[in-house]
């Protein structure tokens, strides 16, 4: 193996990718350039952009409709897939917008059902399916955030979402660790995106954790990207069910420096 890339010999799904600021696409391109080969799963309504995206990336075997949440989709994708999995990238989210709107406790039925299967229930779906290709064992990856854990204004009814997510992360490590499968979360820092662009007031979020976090800046797709890789890899061989925090230090401020 060439050790510039220790991915080399691996391949991995990736889903999520909505356009070229989707975190999961920073991933993907990261994987590749560290020698996995890349296969994407996305929603067909971004089909207009994935085609033009998908094929810039190096390393790609290919990028297939594939929608977790409709049964017969996601049969026919992993029932075309025809090659061993090593990796799988859960970078799937979404709210309705109304969800967003209005006080929590006035939460509807269906915001909150839409929220936790598409955030949360739909990584063991995901892993359900990607199982069987998994034969050496592998890694999964989910993206979290601080709202899971914390009240983050604004963010409401996905911070529940959050929240199970990552506890389904840890319950799938214990049911698949025995397979050899490591199952861990990345809780990044707000970062601008087309899925964040649908919470309110999010350019405030933005300028407080730069001014807030120890390392008074924002993380990027790239620094989350750095972070996947690693747990892609064979070095992080004996880390599972974890939750692991890329946000400049964010998460670890109570009363930040008022002064300042």
């Amino acid at each position: 193996m060439d050790k510039g890339k220790p991915l080399e010999g691996k391949t991995a799904l990736v889903f999520g990718v909505a356009s070229e600021t989707s975190i999961a696409w920073a991933i993907a391109k990261e994987l590749s350039a560290r020698g996995a080969k890349i296969v994407l799963g996305y929603q067909f309504r971004y089909h207009s952009r994935i085609k033009d995206l998908a094929p810039t990336l190096q390393n790609l075997l290919s990028f297939e409709r594939c929608d977790i949440l409709k049964d017969d989709e996601t049969e026919k994708f992993f029932s075309g897939l025809k090659t061993n999995i090593d990796v799988v990238v859960h970078a799937i989210a979404f709210a309705p917008a109304t969800a967003y709107q209005g006080r929590v406790v006035d939460t509807t039925q269906d915001d909150f059902t839409t929220a936790l299967q598409v955030s949360a229930h739909s990584l063991a779906k995901l892993m359900k399916q990607a199982r069987p290709h998994m034969k050496r064992g592998g890694s999964a990856i989910a993206l979290s955030y601080l709202g899971g854990v914390r009240v983050c204004t604004n963010y409401k009814i996905m911070g529940v979402a959050k929240a199970a997510l990552e506890a389904y992360v840890r319950e799938l490590a214990n049911d698949l660790g025995p397979e050899g499968i490591r199952v861990n979360s990345i809780s990044a820092g707000p970062i601008k995106t087309l899925a964040a662009s649908g919470i309110p007031e999010f350019e405030l979020m933005l300028d407080y954790n730069k001014a807030v976090a120890p390392l008074r800046d924002n993380v990027t797709q790239t620094d989350v990207a750095n972070c996947a890789a690693f747990l892609a890899s064979d070095d992080s061989s004996m880390i599972t069910g974890q939750n692991i925090y890329v946000d400049a230090g964010y998460s670890i401020i109570g009363v930040p420096n008022l002064a300042a």
